[in-house]
């Protein structure tokens, strides 16, 4: 088990080192195959532990070396394998290895081939430190990690400037929330005199419930989750991250690191049950996040800000199910959403190949017949998110609902609209892109065609996984229980009171009553389906330039003008006391440090004159200071 541990930490570790040093004087298959093998050989060993475990099993420390002792606290670097970091790991090298192998196709005209796939291994290696590490402060060094990498991969085509600013943004905002995560993380060294996860979970007991510091402590874990899986206020970095090649979309964006904050609230479950509050400010934010991103999304006309949008709305799903401490249902949807997403925007950035780089949907139309696979595998990540029967998304997302339910039906009514919003600017997207005329330039008709292999099998395998994925944890209606598969595995992760917590709220609606919901959820896709279908296929209704909306529409297409109230209210002054600050360090600084400098070099000066090797100016000057002596001497008695 601790070798093969190691090989799954390192060896995407061993191909970021071999393509970073090397890989501008390798073959471009070499280096991309080189990527993609390593975090395939990972997810295998992965999946040869992952057959090895069971839901009774208890996690596994290896302990790589002692780091430090300070305080008290005792501080080892290295793994926890549980059901937990298990699933985590699943997802991250088996949709990371797609995705590497897609990249292969994506970036082969790129200059810098060797550069992205050296981010790429990069950043699964900290993904992998940041879910497998013992305790809190590796957990931070992945988090820092792939924080960077974020950074890099946004900011990868520099040249244009507003991608760069793009990469800024994501990286300060995020900057914001990992300020929060280290001083929760010094909170529960101070107060629990230890950072190991099962030190934690077995001392939480000190803290009282919805206490002034457990309060405390959980808001600043909350506030890392806000940063790093984009919610509200941290959530407008997310969109504009879409600057980055497509690929980095469906790995970072999408499918892992936007999730950390979930893995976070799921890890430290522990803590987050001690604080109600929190949980409640946790299940707000989680609506709030998931109604904006809903209603920018209906109205946007780029096809990848349109997922962004959608990613936002689905990570507020999640933290909608954390805040009603379902925290294997917030898993679930983890999961199955790393499945659809990915294939969203895969199929995005194919539809995107085949357009000769156009990301505007007014410019589409009718690619069904020019790009068939991606055609059909784009249509079936959609029906997963907009909640098709018996689909991966419909699936999961349905356990949400039927806690929100179980919690208050006001929280199922609110989360049925969110819901259909979804469905609404899914099918939208779907339909402008695939359907009616071709609305492109004669130029990107004639290079209209079909992605190589390399990129279309991956769609087709995660096509399969949005389709299959839901059958991990199927509703009881169908014979599994609700709980019976992934409640019953991760389990051992959470702590009594969690579980108990979260087996009350997800067994909590009748029977007959689940069923009613769950026709009126089917009902209501089928509905927007058709409503759709009929604006933008039969009334061939087309989107406008953001500037042709009026009323809420044009809210929606400038986001609620968010974007403009931050750089306001935020950025500009920010940049007005940096400019006068310039101008203070300028006007007054630089003259005193100048006055100061010239002062040592004027009084250099004169030193050098007395030093000017004449045996008789030395003996005037002797001469002269001892009759100063004599005569203060003189003068003092």
């Amino acid at each position: 088990m601790e070798n093969l541990v190691y090989a799954i930490v390192l060896l995407p570790l061993v191909g970021f080192l071999i393509n970073g040093l090397f890989g501008k004087h390798l073959p471009k298959i070499f280096v991309g195959g080189l990527a993609t093998l390593v975090v395939f050989a990972s997810f295998v060993i992965t999946t040869s532990i992952f057959l090895n475990f069971s839901s009774e099993s208890a996690p596994v420390i290896v302990k790589a070396f002692e780091w430090f002792r300070v305080a008290g606290i005792q501080v080892n670097f290295g793994f926890q394998v549980d059901q937990l970091s298990l699933m985590m790991v699943m997802i991250i090298t088996g949709v990371g290895s797609l995705i590497h192998l897609y990249s292969i196709g994506y970036m082969s005209h790129d200059k810098g081939f060797y550069k992205f796939f050296t981010y790429l291994n990069l950043f699964i290696f900290s993904m992998l430190l940041l879910v497998l590490g013992s305790n809190y402060l590796i957990l931070f060094i992945g988090w820092e990690g792939v924080g960077l990498c974020s950074y890099l991969l946004i900011g990868f085509w520099y040249q244009n400037e507003d991608y760069g600013k793009a990469a800024r943004k994501a990286f300060i905002m995020n900057r914001i929330g990992d300020l929060g995560l280290l001083i929760g993380i010094f909170a529960i060294a101070a107060n629990v005199n230890a950072i190991d996860y099962l030190s934690v979970a077995q001392n939480a007991s000190i803290f009282e419930l919805d206490g002034t510091t457990i309060i405390f402590i959980t808001a600043a874990l909350f506030i890392g989750a806000t940063g790093k899986s984009a919610q509200v206020p941290l959530y407008t970095w997310l969109p504009d991250a879409m600057a980055g090649p497509t690929p980095v979309s469906a790995l970072i964006h999408a499918a892992t690191m936007v999730t950390a904050g979930v893995y976070l609230v799921v890890r430290s479950n522990f803590l987050f049950t001690l604080a109600p509050t929190i949980q409640d400010g946790i299940l707000f934010i989680g609506f709030l996040t998931a109604a904006l991103a809903g209603f920018y999304a209906l109205r946007q006309n780029d096809i990848k800000k349109v997922l962004a949008y959608s990613t936002v709305s689905q990570l507020g799903f999640m933290f909608i199910a954390l805040g009603l401490g379902a925290y294997t249902t917030a898993m679930f949807h983890v999961m199955t959403h790393a499945f659809f997403k990915a294939l969203l925007f895969l199929g995005a950035g194919s539809v995107i190949h085949a357009m000769s780089n156009e990301q505007d949907m007014r410019f589409m139309g009718g690619l069904k017949k020019y790009i068939p696979i991606t055609h059909a595998t784009f249509l079936i990540g959609t029906l997963a998110i907009a909640g098709f029967p018996l689909l991966s998304g419909m699936i999961s997302k349905d356990e949400i609902l039927v806690a929100a339910f179980a919690k208050n039906p006001i929280y199922w009514v609110m989360l049925f609209i969110l819901a259909a919003i979804t469905a609404i600017y899914m099918f939208r997207l779907y339909y402008l892109t695939f359907h009616g005329e071709f609305r492109g330039t004669e130029e990107q008709k004639h290079h209209l065609h079909e992605s190589p292999a390399n990129m279309t099998l991956p769609l087709i395998v995660l096509a399969v996984l949005s389709v299959v994925g839901g059958f991990i944890n199927l509703p009881h209606f169908i014979g599994h229980g609700h709980y019976a598969k992934l409640m019953e595995w991760l389990k051992p992760v959470l702590t009594p009171e969690s579980f108990k917590q979260m087996e009350a709220t997800l067994s909590g609606v009748p029977f007959g009553t689940e069923m009613i919901l769950l026709a009126a959820t089917i009902l209501m896709v089928f509905t927007v389906w058709f409503f759709v279908r009929n604006i933008y296929v039969n009334k061939k209704k087309m989107a406008l330039p953001e500037d042709k909306y009026t009323g809420w529409e044009k809210l929606s297409a400038k986001k609620l003008f968010v974007d403009e109230i931050y750089n306001a209210c935020i950025v500009r002054p920010f940049e007005e006391a940096g400019k006068a600050a310039a101008m203070f360090d300028k006007a007054v600084l630089d003259p005193i440090v100048n006055f100061i400098g010239l002062g040592a070099q004027d009084s250099g000066r004169a030193a050098k004159r007395l030093q000017n090797g004449n045996v008789e100016n030395y003996v005037l000057i002797m001469s002269l200071a001892i009759g100063i002596v004599l005569i203060v001497n003189f003068l003092l008695k």
